[in-house]
């Protein structure tokens, strides 16, 4: 987008940008049918003034009632405070340089954007600005939040609007989001180039714009160079940073890391959370959400993630106090245990299905996700997810907890041979010939024979 496109938009006011917002969308929901086209104001969504059950809701409940306090700190002011009342880990801080957000006149490779965020929030904080915050709440998709940075006797976190200009999009499916932009050098007209990432996004083309600490195994990356600088001036590898010392004056910032594990968590997790509520949208509105279930799923499955090559080594806590949160099984398997090998997460389902947003999902369209989970978790390490599943995660449908694997189903053999009996523990069949075949299905944890042909069951 140019910059006297962007200039406009900033300086316009909210009745104008509110109508380009809607023409724009409109438009290419005619044109594209991809992303949500129904109205924020539909009376099973209004967005703008249905009461919200958001991270940023219930602390100002609870600033409002006492029973938390903001302490203001030179350098950061509410930042340290904000944080802790969330339960965000200040490890989880990843650094953006590039000018995209509407604190840009503030950013710089000198002067960096904070992020920090959990499974259902982030804060953003640029030295200088105000606390902003974004949180997920179950039903409405992200709402978008201001603390100023002026000491008070009781702060108070205000819903913004502004921020909607840039954080609804084809690349949030039309309905409020979080992205994460991957920014390079102008294009000879003068437009910025890059675009949003994911965990689908080539490591070539990732981080531009952003500080990047940590070891990238054998891959290499577009951060910790300047946005400016030509492709063909760069490093065939960016420089690697153990931290930020020296990079910049850290007055104010709470860590030195830009953590790249806290990089590829985050990108994960913008995606799906902007599934999970484009899913549920178009559910409460009626749309047909089979292929939006789909796409979620296999979001949820890390279906089309990039490979990894080489180890990933992160700078900071923040992986192993990530890993920590659990919720495990009884032999200590989580879903956020990572790989960083050959993927992101050891396990091929994403900790996302624990939110509250998924959870909250129409019982319709989260029954489509299910489904396909169903229909895709299959072999040793679909296997170990289904377990895992069904000792961590509520509300699973009954095939999960009652039938056997899809792997298992296909590894039955049926025995031609003359009276035969076996046991394969391995592979978890039991075969016999007497006249027939009897195969097994595990139903509640126990075995069940069904008989075939002249078989007796």
């Amino acid at each position: 987008m140019s910059r006297r496109i962007l200039h406009f938009l900033k300086s316009s006011s909210p009745h104008i940008l509110n109508f380009i917002l809607v023409l724009a969308l409109g438009v290419s929901a005619l044109s594209q049918r991809q992303g949500f086209s129904g109205s924020f104001n539909h009376p099973a969504i209004r967005y703008l003034d249905t009461p919200l059950h958001d991270a940023a809701t219930e602390l100002n409940q609870r600033l409002q009632d006492g029973r938390v306090q903001l302490t203001f700190e030179p350098g950061s002011g509410y930042l340290p405070s904000v944080l802790k009342a969330l339960n965000i880990d200040v490890d989880s801080q990843v650094l953006v340089y590039s000018e995209t957000s509407a604190d840009a006149p503030r950013i710089s490779r000198r002067n960096p954007r904070s992020i920090f965020f959990n499974d259902t929030t982030a804060v953003g904080w640029v030295r200088g600005g105000d606390v902003e915050m974004a949180a997920h709440d179950p039903r409405q998709g992200v709402v978008f939040y201001v603390l100023k940075q002026v000491k008070a006797g009781k702060p108070r976190l205000e819903r913004s609007q502004q921020c909607l200009r840039c954080h609804i999009s084809w690349d949030t499916f039309g309905v409020p989001g979080m992205t994460m932009l991957s920014t390079g050098p102008p294009d000879p007209s003068g437009y910025a180039t890059g675009g949003a990432i994911d965990d689908r996004t080539p490591f070539a083309e990732r981080w531009g714009g952003w500080y990047v600490t940590g070891k990238p195994g054998a891959m290499r990356h577009m951060g910790n160079v300047p946005v400016e600088l030509p492709m063909a001036r760069r490093p065939s590898r960016p420089p690697i940073l153990d931290s930020l010392d020296g990079q910049f004056d850290r007055a104010g910032y709470l860590s030195p890391h830009s953590d790249i594990v806290a990089l590829m968590v985050f990108e994960h997790q913008t995606r799906v959370m902007n599934l999970i509520t484009y899913l549920g949208w178009e559910a409460r509105v009626g749309h047909d959400v089979r292929a939006v279930a789909r796409d979620l799923a296999d979001a949820l499955l890390f279906t089309d993630e990039a490979p990894i090559s080489g180890k990933i080594e992160g700078s900071s806590g923040f992986a192993a106090r990530f890993a920590a949160l659990g919720p495990r099984d009884h032999l200590g398997r989580s879903l956020r245990e990572f790989d960083l090998e050959h993927r992101l997460m050891r396990y091929p389902c994403s900790y996302m299905i624990y939110t509250p947003a998924f959870d909250a999902l129409p019982a319709a369209a989260k029954d489509e996700v299910y489904a396909r989970l169903w229909e895709t978790l299959s072999g040793p390490e679909g296997r170990a997810v289904v377990e895992i599943l069904k000792e961590t995660k509520r509300d699973l449908p009954s095939y999960f907890l009652t039938s056997p694997n899809p792997q298992l189903l296909k590894s039955v053999s049926v025995i031609l041979e003359p009276v035969f009996f076996r046991l394969d523990v391995d592979r978890d069949v039991v075969a016999l010939r007497d006249g027939g075949f009897l195969l097994p299905l595990l139903v509640g944890g126990g075995l069940r024979l069904l008989g075939g042909a002249d078989g007796e069951a």
